[in-house]
């Protein structure tokens, strides 16, 4: 018979050794990112509307709104993609892998990257199109003014094609770096379990 004054901390390190420690706030991190993209478009227009950007003429008013329509897509995207993800953390590693943390911080590279590369390429795309079809040398202009985001996004007819580009590479490298950290944590479970 165990002396429960010296193991009653075992369900508490059972709880971190199974990975529930890692895994459960990630989960939480992903909801709370989720939320963060569902409420990034209403902020923008906020400052938008604080900048009087509204005011400045009706050509850079209606690219600023379908831009801005542009953003609320991106965030519902993301909103989607995190929500979809904090849900399939909870099988980044097994009860019984002997690496929990690692694969959990390698599913958040993954999702990260996944997220900004969408991202970019749906507001980047968006924004360069628009800008370009209807301000031409004036989209610098809204591009400097856009709270966030505005001086990562370019304006030439370039960037309608190399935003696309962009997101897809980001999804592409931070999927291979998470695979890549996957894969170590799988042989060394392996070798282990067989060692």
């Amino acid at each position: 018979m165990e002396n429960k004054f010296l193991t009653f901390i075992n369900p508490y390190l059972s709880f971190i050794d199974k990975g529930h420690l890692f895994r459960k706030p990630f989960s939480w991190l992903y909801a709370l990112i989720a939320a963060i993209n569902l409420l990034m478009p209403l902020y923008m227009l906020y400052q938008l509307i604080g900048l009087g950007i509204f005011r400045l003429g009706t050509k850079i008013a209606i690219v600023a709104l379908l831009s801005w329509l542009i953003v609320v897509f991106a965030g519902w995207v993301g909103f989607q993609l995190w929500w979809d993800r904090r849900t399939k953390i909870t099988f980044s590693s097994g009860d019984d892998s002997e690496f929990t943390a690692t694969p959990a911080f390698s599913h958040l590279i993954q999702t990260f990257g996944e997220w900004l590369g969408t991202w970019i390429g749906i507001a980047g795309c968006g924004f360069a199109l628009l800008t370009n079809i209807f301000l031409g040398e004036e989209a610098s202009f809204l591009s400097g003014s856009i709270p966030f985001v505005g001086s990562y996004l370019g304006t030439g007819w370039a960037y309608v094609l190399l935003m696309p580009i962009y997101g897809f590479l980001i999804i592409v490298l931070s999927r291979f770096f998470s695979e890549q950290i996957k894969a170590i944590c799988t042989i060394a479970n392996n070798t282990k379990k067989h060692g």
